[in-house]
């Protein structure tokens, strides 16, 4: 589309401010709204769908919207549970943290999004639903950047059952299932980049997810687990496979003080964790300071699948720098010719021993696989696992970084993701 948005909409910021209010205000307009509108706006453009000053609430606007229209939302506390069923919208608060849909621990989801392709939502909180802050499913094309979501009660930004999508400069913490989480597709066609998920009960989850995903260039840390793509025959097209996680930070994920369902209880003290998945390229991450696992790649119990396991097969855990995991750097659990592999990786300790002499990535491997073999019950017990904290309770974020030029930016409904340039990532620095 390529329109900019009107300098008139700068009046608009003025309008907002004196209707809606800092966060803290308690007042709605319309039924659910974040403040009366003040009088409406002119834009002058029949395309921007201007909330408070044209519409009381930001359900009213994305009702009134057409394909390749702007909603703009000003500063405001918004009471509302969004449902977007209209494709190729855009979205956009005019400040990230003040622009804020709060479910009051009532409503469920922030934004969801059904079935509708090409949408895009920027520049914004969701805070206190109880399942969802930010949820796309069943599109073909999502975009979601600049976005905050925490203390929801299940996700914060998600992705089911969606194809073609981006996550990118966004931040989620204090869900009891994953901060971002792409799950049942393939291929999936989308990227995660530049996110940071933190005091969830898993950073990223991705179940039976992948096909062209790409984990890159985040930071996942104080999670129970980390980054934990995995298989399961509770959704479709299992098992999850091809996925590449690059360049991310991965650290200190041994936050027993979250909110957890019972599967991130289980997986808490990992950094990477591949639970029965195939053909994922894990390079040049750094990962510390973990309980359990620093890389590890698993088997999944699951009655459904064929045998009664996922089996992980021919995952590459190649150039990562891992330190400072009590049980192992590097590890893994495996039919005896899964054709996982391990190389050129910086390490203290592996699980079987000499991993990389087991089972390395070019050449035939030698050595005895029962030798100081993972420990896979520290992962398949919930004894001793701590119990699940309270999601309404978890940290209140800092503020984050806005999007530039909110109020005057172009826009665009989604698209295809950028091509991502692998071999051009690097390991991070350590914070």
């Amino acid at each position: 589309m390529n329109r900019v948005v009107a300098t008139v909409l700068a009046v608009g910021l003025v309008v907002s401010a004196a209707a809606c209010g800092d966060d803290d205000d308690e007042s709605g307009g319309g039924s659910e709204g974040g403040g009366s509108s003040g009088g409406a706006l002119d834009t002058g453009q029949e395309d921007i769908r201007a909330v408070p000053e044209e519409y009381d609430t930001i359900q009213e606007a994305v009702d009134a919207a057409e394909e390749g229209d702007l909603v703009l939302v000003s500063p405001g506390v918004y009471k509302e549970a969004v449902t977007v069923e209209t494709d190729d919208i855009v979205i956009r608060g005019l400040d990230r943290n003040d622009v804020i849909l709060d479910g009051e621990f009532e409503k469920d989801n922030g934004i969801r999004v059904l079935e509708a392709d090409g949408v895009a939502v920027e520049n914004m909180t969701a805070r206190n639903y109880t399942t969802n802050g930010f949820f796309w499913t069943g599109a073909e094309g999502y975009r979601g950047s600049y976005l905050t979501a925490h203390n929801n009660g299940d996700y914060g930004v998600y992705a089911f059952d969606s194809t073609v999508g981006l996550f990118e400069h966004s931040y989620g913490s204090g869900s009891p299932d994953a901060g971002f989480y792409i799950g049942q597709c393939y291929p999936c066609d989308a990227v995660m980049r530049d996110v940071v998920a933190e005091n969830n009960g898993l950073g990223y989850s991705g179940t039976n997810a992948g096909g062209n995903l790409y984990i890159v260039d985040s930071v996942f840390r104080q999670n129970r687990a980390g980054i934990v793509p995995n298989s399961g025959s509770y959704e479709l097209y299992p098992p999850e496979r091809e996925t590449t996680i690059v360049g991310n930070l991965v650290y200190s994920n041994n936050n027993y003080e979250t909110a957890a369902i019972d599967s991130a209880r289980l997986a808490g003290g990992n950094g990477i964790l591949v639970a029965g998945g195939n053909d994922n390229v894990i390079e040049r991450n750094l990962v510390f300071d973990h309980d359990i696992a620093g890389i590890a790649v698993v088997l999944i119990d699951d009655a459904e699948a064929p045998g009664g396991y996922y089996w992980p097969s021919g995952n590459v855990v190649r150039g990562n720098v891992v330190e400072d995991s009590r049980l192992a750097d590097l590890g893994v659990v495996q039919e005896a010719d899964g054709g996982n592999c391990f190389a050129d990786n910086e390490f203290a300790t592996t699980a079987p021993t000499n991993l990389e002499t087991l089972l390395p990535c070019e050449g035939t491997g030698s050595g005895n696989p029962d030798e100081g073999a993972l420990d896979i019950g520290r992962l398949a017990t919930m004894d001793g696992k701590p119990e699940s904290g309270v999601y309404q309770d978890m940290p209140i974020p800092d503020d984050q970084e806005n999007m530039p030029d909110a109020d005057s930016a172009d826009w665009e409904p989604a698209g295809a993701p950028p091509e991502v340039d692998v071999d051009a990532i690097e390991v991070p620095d350590k914070p």
